[in-house]
């Protein structure tokens, strides 16, 4: 996060400590820029798609390396936004595992939908109520 900081204070964005909304036109640029970041992930499917198959372990390194550098930059695109916004996300991420840890089912085990995408089990409870807490203390 403090490279975040360095970052936005050396291009001159918005640096807040306090939670701060800094207008919906800042959010749809966010918005816009974003879904083109994270439409670059076709690339690398495309990549992957052509050789899945027979990938070398120099090309499966490369495809690996696109998909790290594209993880990176969306975290840094998202980290750089919710600084400008002063929601600190190290605290807001904490949360939201403990929130996610809540997902269990009754009887202890993962429940998953067909994608493998983790549903809510019967203990579950949303994250948003103590995230504003959190955000009203700053």
């Amino acid at each position: 996060m403090n490279d975040i900081r360095k970052f936005n204070e050396m291009y001159e964005h918005p640096i807040n400590d306090k939670p701060t909304l800094l207008g919906s036109l800042q959010l749809e640029r966010f918005k816009s820029i974003l879904s083109e970041e994270v439409a670059e992930v076709d690339e690398i499917i495309a990549q992957y798609k052509e050789k899945e198959n027979s990938l070398s372990e120099d090309e499966e390194a490369d495809i690996l390396t696109c998909l790290a550098d594209w993880f990176g930059d969306i975290i840094v695109y998202v980290s750089n936004e919710a600084q400008k916004h002063g929601i600190p996300l190290d605290k807001t991420l904490k949360i939201i595992m403990e929130s996610n840890f809540s997902k269990l089912g009754g009887d202890g085990k993962v429940i998953k939908d067909e994608r493998g995408k983790i549903l809510k089990g019967p203990n579950y409870w949303k994250p948003e109520l103590r995230i504003k807490e959190m955000l009203k203390e700053r």
